[in-house]
Order: C-alpha cells, then sequence, then structure tokens
C-alpha cells in the first residue's frame, strides 16, 4: 500500500492506494455501493455490492467494524429478502466458494480493499476515546527481562500467554488472521477480539473466553471478555438468527462455544476466594451467562449461583455457603463433619423406631439440588405431554370443524342453485316441486347451523364441552 500525495483537507488523512485503488478515509457508519469498499460486475456484470461500517476504529485507523453485502439478484436466487451482510472477511471466503466453487477466490479479493480507512478526526476524538486501551491498561514490556528472550507479547503485555505457558498442543496451527491479528498492538493470545484491550488472567481469568474451534484444520484461539460479549450479544442466551443457549458466538470463525463448562469453573474458583466483594462480582457474570437459558442442567447451575448470592446477601460465612453440598451428603449418609458415625440409640426409647420425626426427616433425600432437577425434569415432561394432547384435540377439532363448515357452504350452494331454478320454472308442477326442496334445504341449513353452533362449545377445552356434544360430533368418549 502506499500513500497519495493528495494534501489533507476537510481534517481527513491521505488517500491510500491499494491493488490500484484510491482509498478515501469515510466516516463512522457510513455505507456505499461498489468501489472501492466492494466489488463491481461480479460475478456477473452489472452486478453491485455494496459496504457499511461500525464505529470503532483500530489503531492504524481502520474500521474494526466493517460489513460487505452481495447485490440484490444474488440475493433472490437464495429466495432470501433479507440483506445478509458479511462482518468478516472468512464468512465472505466460505460463501464465494460454496456459491461459486470455481471462482478465483484471490482475484475477487483483490478487486476492492477490504480495509477501509477512517478519518483523521474520527481516529483521533473516538477511536482513541473510547476503543483504544489507554496506556495505563497496557502492561510494560521489560526489553532487559531474559525471560522473554525471542518472546515478544504485540500488546506490550508482560503477562501474556504466549510468554509463559508452552503451548499445550503444538501440533495446532493458529488460524491465519489478516483482521485484528494485523494490528500492531494486538495480540491473539492476551487481547479481546471485540474490545482490544488485554485480558485479565486474575481468578483463573474467570472474564474472558477462548474460542478452540477447529477451522480447516487450524485453531481460531482468539479470545474475548465476557462482559464484552454480554454486551455485543454475542454470549449468554440469545435469540433471533444468532441463537445462542448458554453460548458464546466467536466474531472472528462464527463458530459458538458452551459456556456451561466455563460457568461451572468459575463457581468452582470462587470457592477459594475469601473476599466477598470479589466472590459476588463473579458469580454476578455466571447469572448473566445463564439467564434466560432453556437447558435444564443451565438453569440448575443459575439456582445455585443465586441461592449463594442471597446467602453472601445475608451475612452467611463463606465457608457454610460452600458447604451446602457437603453437609447434605453427611445427613443422608449418616457421617457428621467430625468424621464420626452418627452414634447407635442405647435403650428403647431412644431408638429411631420411638421417634417417628426423626425417621421422616432422615429418609427425606437431602440431595435438594438432585430433587429439584428431578422435579423440574417431571414438570417439564409433563407440560409436553399436555401440549401434545391439546395439539391432537385440536386437530381433531380443525378438521370436524371445517368439515362441517364445508357441508354448509355446498348446502347454501344448492339453495342458490334451487332458486334460481324456481325463479326460471314455467311449469306449476315443477315449481310446486321445487318450492317443497327449497324449504326443506332451508330447514336443514338450520339444523346444520344448530350443529355447528354446538360444535363451537369445544372452544373451552374438550374438558368443558358436554359429553354429549363430543360423543355425537367428535366420535369421543369420555368415561365419568
Amino acid at each position: 500500500m502506499e500513500l497519495d500525495n493528495t494534501k489533507e483537507t476537510n481534517g481527513s488523512t491521505p488517500r491510500k492506494r491499494e491493488n490500484g485503488l484510491h482509498l478515501s478515509p469515510v466516516s463512522p457508519d457510513a455505507s456505499g455501493i461498489g468501489l472501492p469498499y466492494a466489488p463491481v460486475d461480479w460475478p456477473e456484470k452489472g452486478d453491485l455490492w455494496s459496504w457499511k461500517v461500525g464505529r470503532r476504529v483500530a489503531i492504524t485507523g481502520h474500521f474494526l467494524d466493517r460489513y460487505l453485502y452481495p447485490p440484490k439478484r444474488l440475493r433472490k436466487l437464495e429466495n432470501s429478502g433479507k440483506k445478509r451482510g458479511f462482518a468478516s472477511k472468512l464468512s465472505l471466503e466460505r460463501y464465494v466458494k460454496t456459491a461459486f466453487p470455481g471462482a478465483d477466490i484471490n482475484a475477487f479479493f483483490a478487486s476492492f480493499s477490504w480495509k477501509i480507512p477512517a478519518k483523521k478526526h474520527t481516529f483521533t476524538n473516538v477511536a482513541r476515546a473510547f476503543f483504544v486501551a489507554p496506556p495505563e491498561e497496557r502492561a510494560e514490556v521489560s526489553v532487559s527481562d531474559s525471560r522473554f528472550d525471542g518472546l515478544t507479547c504485540k500488546a506490550g503485555n508482560k503477562k501474556c500467554n504466549s510468554l509463559f505457558a508452552e503451548a499445550e498442543s503444538p501440533s495446532l496451527v493458529p488460524l491465519p488472521c489478516d483482521l485484528c491479528c494485523s494490528e500492531p498492538r494486538f495480540c491473539r493470545d492476551c487481547c479481546c477480539i471485540l474490545c482490544s484491550k488485554t485480558i485479565d488472567l486474575k481468578y483463573g481469568g474467570y472474564s474472558y473466553i477462548k474460542c478452540e474451534a477447529m477451522v480447516d484444520g487450524c485453531i481460531c484461539g482468539h479470545i474475548a471478555h465476557l462482559n464484552c460479549a454480554l454486551r455485543s450479544y454475542m454470549a449468554g442466551t440469545v435469540g433471533g438468527s444468532i441463537g445462542l443457549d448458554v453460548e458464546y458466538y466467536c466474531r472472528r470463525c462464527d463458530a459458538k462455544t458452551s459456556l456451561v463448562p466455563h460457568v461451572t469453573t468459575l463457581l468452582k474458583t470462587c470457592e477459594s476466594i475469601n473476599s466477598r466483594d470479589e466472590i459476588e462480582k463473579i458469580l454476578n457474570v455466571g447469572v448473566c451467562i445463564l439467564r434466560g437459558s432453556q437447558k435444564t442442567n443451565a438453569r440448575g447451575l443459575l439456582n445455585r449461583i443465586e441461592s449463594a448470592i442471597t446467602e453472601l446477601k445475608c451475612g452467611t460465612s463463606l465457608e457454610d455457603i460452600w458447604k451446602v453440598k457437603e453437609s447434605d451428603y453427611t445427613i443422608s449418609t449418616g457421617v457428621f463433619h467430625n468424621g464420626n458415625v452418627e452414634p447407635e440409640p442405647t435403650n428403647h426409647q431412644d431408638s429411631l423406631g420411638s421417634r417417628p420425626c426423626l425417621v421422616s426427616v432422615l429418609s427425606i433425600s437431602s440431595d435438594y439440588h438432585s430433587e429439584y432437577l428431578k422435579l423440574e425434569y417431571e414438570i417439564d415432561q409433563v407440560l409436553q405431554a399436555l401440549r401434545k394432547a391439546q395439539e391432537s384435540e385440536y386437530k381433531v377439532a380443525e378438521e370436524r370443524l371445517y368439515a362441517q363448515k364445508n357441508y354448509l357452504r355446498n348446502l347454501y350452494q344448492q339453495l342458490d342453485k334451487e332458486r334460481s331454478e324456481l325463479s326460471h320454472c314455467v311449469s306449476g308442477t315443477e315449481e310446486d316441486a321445487l318450492l317443497n326442496a327449497i324449504l326443506n334445504r332451508v330447514d336443514q341449513i338450520k339444523q346444520e347451523v344448530m350443529k355447528l353452533k354446538e360444535m363451537e362449545e369445544v372452544a373451552n377445552g374438550f374438558g368443558r364441552a358436554p359429553k354429549g356434544t363430543l360423543k355425537e360430533h367428535f366420535g369421543l368418549e369420555i368415561d365419568d
């Protein structure tokens, strides 16, 4: 890439030239059609792609969030009225390879510029103020430290994982990334993909999540703050097209990662922390991740965390909070905290048989969490069975009611035909016969309408409808 010699005007940076294209800096939330930031005449002549940028700007002056939209013709071929956009170069590459197997992917990307420069005033006033980590949040690099000889962190973080830990799986090759990883101050191992700030390894690194998805034989490896992901609707339970249920959605590779194991580890980490404020802070992250989930194990985990938070606020000692499960176990097995077995009764009067209240207490399962999940499962099964039964009743009612409606429509059509014949009748005898037929048809219609009114009583449910109606009109016999 080379700089154009055009003078700076209106607070813009010099225009840059890439692939023979002049790249004019744009403002946040800007959009456009065609070159230099979207293809033209591809795959067919007349096809115009469009582009859009967000508000986040990298330290290099390019927008972190940029989107590319295919032309209307391709959307029509996909039978989709929605304006499908590609937020990453990888997702766009996958689409092109799938939709156009014979296309030259390198030539496609060379026809336009994926990177979009931001105007200079945007970079200085917006990006640095909100999206680039301030100096005090970045660790300093100690060049003289012998431990880092040959090893460096692009973000200048002395606590970066890449400096201390050897790769767990040396055979795993990191996913090539020319987006965020091409930025000079961004490190895949310690920088959040959403805010570009470094992560905190405190308390086992509960505050971030790493994407370990395999893409074309390579590991993604990008990380994100959980708070950033939650605020961006890329973590937790999110409806709509993204469809997350206690999951994390990686913006780099589009993979989803279950967060249930992460929350389980998070809860276990709290047992080794002495600060009540820190524990509550960590548990609140777990609540945000689990809230709204439809998974049984996630809801059970949420119940445990909310109970712990309640006990924290009530002043319960930390030891008692984490010993809840242990105490339950000791009651159910007859072993107390001191390791002794429950003492045997010394006489008949003190035996358990003479104290039925104590027998009933000890006979109840003390694993309330398992019992709670069991009850929740039973209720789910009952509701599903009820839904199926109601759906079955609905289908029966729908079939019979529409059949009755169609029958009445045929009767009305027959009545119209007979009335038309009567109006053109010239013979007295034939006229009398038609008149009698019409009168009989009217009576028949009245009876069928009354029958339909009776059938409509199932609107409040089959259980409230008269048994005679269910038997006569729906073929259902209800036992007393």
